[in-house]
């Protein structure tokens, strides 16, 4: 029988876990944000698992970039509103 290839679910945990001893490091409130990250980043998995990338982790980081970015446009869009109704 052949090898089988690890899923990309698979590759997240590995790589979370390779990094936990860099969490337990973490403040408390670090280590919420950091758990966030890879929350944001399971959301992207489907995506990630097409990427097929030598590297699996700079694709995770670009799911938690992406997420990140999301929410920046969506503050910026609210800022922009509230300035509008303060204008």
């Amino acid at each position: 029988m052949g090898r089988t290839l690890p899923s990309a679910t698979q590759l997240m945990l590995q790589e979370e876990a390779s990094l936990a001893r860099f969490r337990r490091a973490l403040r408390r409130g670090d280590q919420l944000v950091f758990d966030d990250l890879f929350t944001s980043a399971q959301k992207h998995i489907s995506a990630a698992a097409y990427a097929a990338h030598a590297l699996p982790f700079e694709t995770f980081l670009m799911a938690m970039l992406l997420e990140e970015h999301k929410e920046l446009m969506r503050l910026r869009e609210i800022v922009e509103r509230l300035q509008e109704m303060h204008a």
